[in-house]
């Protein structure tokens, strides 16, 4: 399902000539650095419930942020550390052929759609707290 807003384009470039790119830039990435961090906590909390020796939960990391390839604005959650779990959560995620459902499978799916109303609430406070 999708949403069409009309007048976005317009309500952006109005504030950006208010307030300046910077300042815009400033409070996006406020905004995308608040999100990232509620959506790692719902993320975590989802991790609970299936964890052995919690290093899925301890290498879990924000990255950003940063330009993408499309030029917009985007911070990155992804596993980092000693313990190379990057190379598992997409089985837990997923499942394999040998055990089609794992514990925890759909874990990061939950977070992010527990996160949606939490990102969009980050982005009216920073733009609040921006202007």
């Amino acid at each position: 399902m999708s949403v069409k807003i009309r007048g976005l384009d317009k309500l952006l470039a109005e504030l950006e000539t208010k307030l300046g790119k910077q300042a815009m830039q400033r409070i996006s990435d406020e905004a995308l650095i608040n999100a990232a961090k509620e959506f790692v906590r719902n993320l975590k909390s989802e991790f609970e419930s299936f964890k052995d020796e919690g290093y899925s939960i301890e290498e879990i990391t924000i990255k950003g942020p940063e330009y993408g390839p499309d030029g917009a604005r985007r911070v990155t959650v992804h596993w980092s550390g000693p313990h190379g779990r990057y190379r598992i959560i997409h089985l837990n995620e997923w499942g394999t052929i040998k055990n089609p459902n794992p514990r925890g499978k759909g874990a990061v799916a939950r977070a992010m759609k527990n996160s949606e109303k939490a990102y969009r609430a980050a982005v009216r406070n920073a733009l609040k707290g921006g202007l």
